[in-house]
């Protein structure tokens, strides 16, 4: 896009220039000013982390990771090069690699970034403020990724690419920016190219129609709520599905039902695909980074001097199976559930 400056003789075009030829850098001038006016490239976004890397076996690391107001998570990648590289591939790798990214992983990145920016901010408070959520909505949160490219240009293969991708309900935005002169002083422009703005709202009525099928689906996702009970009286009433193993577990040794036999048996529980009872020596680093186990507090669950973490990976299909073992081994216990609509 060309840009004019308005002087008393008519107008005036500025003078291109590169970001190479100024010596402008990608993370040393590019990021530190974008990270700090994001609104230039996506005005409806909070950055929570910068060269964001926190996976094994892998130096890559996500130039700028955001949130937007939907409660989606944002891959934001810059190239200062004139075709953009391969950063469309890039960035679908960090998308497929944050894609699994939790409330309580995002409120610890974002702590991080605030700390090392000298940003003395609540990280889950102003998570929640931005997003408009009077607390913290874990279900909600990370339903989709999208990706935002920002480049001083892109090479047909990443158009054709990023367009191709969109058309398959991807959410990618190419951002081109563009670096002009007047006189000493540096002028920076920023078009998004891809979606085209005067497109962009029948775009957006596409993919809500494909988004309100996607929710119609979600929407049938299992949501109940759960109260355990012994011997008619109720322990614990309206939990989530994901806390059924540590109200079990907080039952039984409230009864003094758990003996060394009981003890081992839960030990050897794995209704969800992971051991029941861990201690955090025995957690992998998978389990660790997806909170299989809440490792990040005291332990759960003390026996014979060793502190322990109860899992927390139940779904739909290994729920039923632990609640029938649990009844059938301890006849007081009952479990019941009501929709959480």
């Amino acid at each position: 896009m060309s840009l004019y400056q308005i002087t008393d003789d008519g107008l005036s075009p500025l003078v291109s220039t590169s970001f190479k030829e100024e010596n402008f850098w990608e993370r040393r001038d590019l990021q530190r000013l974008l990270k700090a006016n994001v609104e230039v490239i996506d005005p409806d976004v909070l950055i929570i982390a910068e060269e964001f890397g926190d996976w094994d076996e892998s130096g890559r690391r996500v130039d700028l990771l955001a949130i937007d107001r939907d409660a989606n998570l944002v891959v934001i990648e810059l190239k200062r090069t004139d075709d953009g590289g391969h950063m469309e591939l890039q960035a679908i790798r960090y998308a497929a690699m944050v894609a699994n990214m939790t409330w309580d992983q995002a409120k610890v990145a974002f702590q991080k970034y605030l700390t090392s920016n000298s940003m003395d901010l609540d990280a889950e408070a102003r998570m929640c403020e931005f997003l408009g959520w009077e607390s913290p909505r874990e279900d909600d949160f990370a339903q989709n990724v999208r990706i935002v490219l920002a480049s001083a240009n892109f090479s047909k293969e990443i158009t054709t690419s990023v367009l191709w991708l969109n058309d398959r309900d991807l959410d990618i935005s190419c951002v081109r920016l563009s670096l002009h002169k007047i006189d000493d002083k540096l002028v920076l422009s920023a078009d998004q190219i891809i979606p085209l703005p005067e497109a962009e709202s029948y775009q957006i009525e596409v993919k809500q129609k494909r988004r309100e099928e996607r929710v119609s689906r979600v929407s049938k996702k299992d949501r109940s709520l759960f109260t355990i009970s012994y011997e008619d009286e109720v322990f614990e009433s309206e939990f989530k599905k994901s806390d059924i193993g540590y109200h079990t577990v907080m039952l039984l040794e409230s009864k003094g039902l758990i003996d060394e036999e009981v003890f081992e048996m839960l030990r050897e529980d794995t209704s969800c695909s992971f051991k029941l009872l861990k201690r955090p020596d025995e957690m992998t680093e998978t389990e660790r980074r997806y909170s299989k186990y809440r490792f990040n507090r005291a332990p759960e669950f003390n026996y014979d001097g060793q502190g322990y973490y109860i899992a927390r990976n139940w779904g739909v299909s290994n729920t039923p199976k632990f609640i029938e073992k649990m009844e059938s081994q301890f006849s007081g216990l009952k479990y019941s559930s009501t929709a959480n609509t």
